[in-house]
């Protein structure tokens, strides 16, 4: 179920979720562990990042020589209203020189090419890169000309300097800014939430191995820092505080990248389609397993773990299997969209009935994967179609066994 705290946001345009350092460290140190290399001698660009208050930037300026990377660059889009209370890099304003002073109505750049033990106190942290700074020793800090939109041209120019680009974009602007990053070939390592698997400019660039899912298995959601005005819904319980910081939890997030990991390769265990029906307790209460679709050549496969091993026609799976797709061990043919075109059949006109009772004329039927169902429902949305009656399934990922 979508989040309506994130609904919100994209409908309001905000987008100021802040990640936590240590889910970006688990996330990033899986890619390090794999390949050692996969950073090294790299120019790692965070252009969605106040490096007042980001954690990417304060992840990869104290782990820059362990990942050993040549150089950080991390712009932000304009202050933000948890200014400083995420990660109070450089203290109070007037730990700065007037003239260099925090800007108060730009956005920042930063670019690090140098770390150390500036100050000689015997430990590296981030005051030696507030010295370092303070000083211009190596590294850089100005104002952005601009506004600091990953698509304005100072943005783009630091974009082509770069190698990987790490960060956690605007929501609302999530297709036009993976499309960027593939304009400029580039590698990268965002959050995006789930749902933008399906997108006509996404699931593309999953279906041939463009791109994928990352290290993370995002089923248990993450929590983002929040401004103090955030306001969550009436029904929500997933909000807390966290060292005197408003936090919120967003179900349904995961990471996006080109970079290689692990876990892409693990293959995902199987049992067949009949120890399914006999072993399996969410297949046997599911009515609809492995049942045909009415408008796809595939059957319907509700869960991930209720894949059979021995079935070697196309089947439908939740998009959440691509957090366990190995490309060795499965093929993506298509997706249960429109927009895709992999239906065999088109429905006329439809009518609705909702959980409710609520009866409307809709079209919304072509939009998924249809099972014929002998009756009515009870409690539940259905669509009637020339005297007979559909479910819908939620948008499905097409697949087939890889077989040797």
């Amino acid at each position: 179920m979508a989040n309506k705290n994130l609904t919100k946001a994209k409908a309001a345009k905000n987008d100021e979720f802040y990640t936590q350092y240590q889910d970006i460290q688990i996330e990033v140190e899986a890619y390090f562990e794999y390949d050692p290399d996969t950073f090294r001698g790299k120019t790692v660009y965070c252009n969605c990042d106040d490096p007042y208050e980001s954690n990417f930037f304060r992840y990869f300026v104290l782990n820059f020589e362990k990942l050993g990377l040549k150089r950080l660059i991390t712009t932000s889009y304009k202050p933000s209203p948890i200014a400083n209370t995420q990660l109070s890099l450089f203290g109070d304003d007037e730990s700065l020189p007037t003239p260099k002073g925090r800007p108060k109505e730009t956005a920042n750049r930063f670019i690090i090419n140098e770390v150390g033990d500036f100050n000689k106190d015997g430990e590296f942290n981030l005051d030696d890169i507030a010295d370092q700074l303070k000083a211009n020793k190596n590294n850089e800090w100005a104002p952005l000309k601009g506004d600091g939109d990953f698509r304005s041209e100072e943005c783009i120019e630091l974009l082509k300097q770069s190698d990987i680009v790490v960060t956690n974009p605007p929501f609302s602007l999530f297709r036009e800014y993976v499309m960027q990053l593939f304009e400029y070939k580039k590698k990268f390592l965002i959050i995006g939430n789930m749902n933008a698997i399906t997108y006509k400019e996404i699931f593309p660039k999953l279906k041939n191995n463009k791109m994928w899912l990352g290290a993370t298995n995002f089923n248990k959601g993450m929590y983002f820092m929040v401004p103090e005005t955030f306001v969550y819904a009436d029904t929500y319980k997933f909000e807390r505080e966290k060292d005197g910081v408003k936090v919120n939890r967003v179900p349904g997030v995961c990471w996006y990248t080109n970079l290689d990991h692990g876990r892409r390769h693990q293959p995902l265990p199987l049992m067949s389609m009949a120890d399914n029906l006999k072993f399996n307790k969410q297949i046997q209460k599911n009515p609809n397993a492995y049942k045909k679709y009415d408008n796809y050549e595939a059957i319907e496969v509700p869960y991930t773990n209720a894949i059979p091993s021995d079935y070697d026609g196309v089947m439908g799976v939740p998009i959440s299997f691509l957090d366990k797709y190995n490309p060795q061990q499965f093929e993506i043919l298509g997706l249960t969209k429109t927009w895709f075109g992999a239906a065999n059949k088109v429905y006329p006109s439809q009518i609705q009935v909702s959980a409710n009772g609520k009866r409307s004329d809709v079209t919304k039927l072509n939009d998924g994967a249809a099972i014929k169902v002998s009756s009515p429902l009870k409690d539940k949305t259905y669509y009637i179609v020339d005297g007979n009656y559909y479910i819908q399934m939620y948008a499905r990922v097409l697949i087939r066994h890889k077989r040797k």
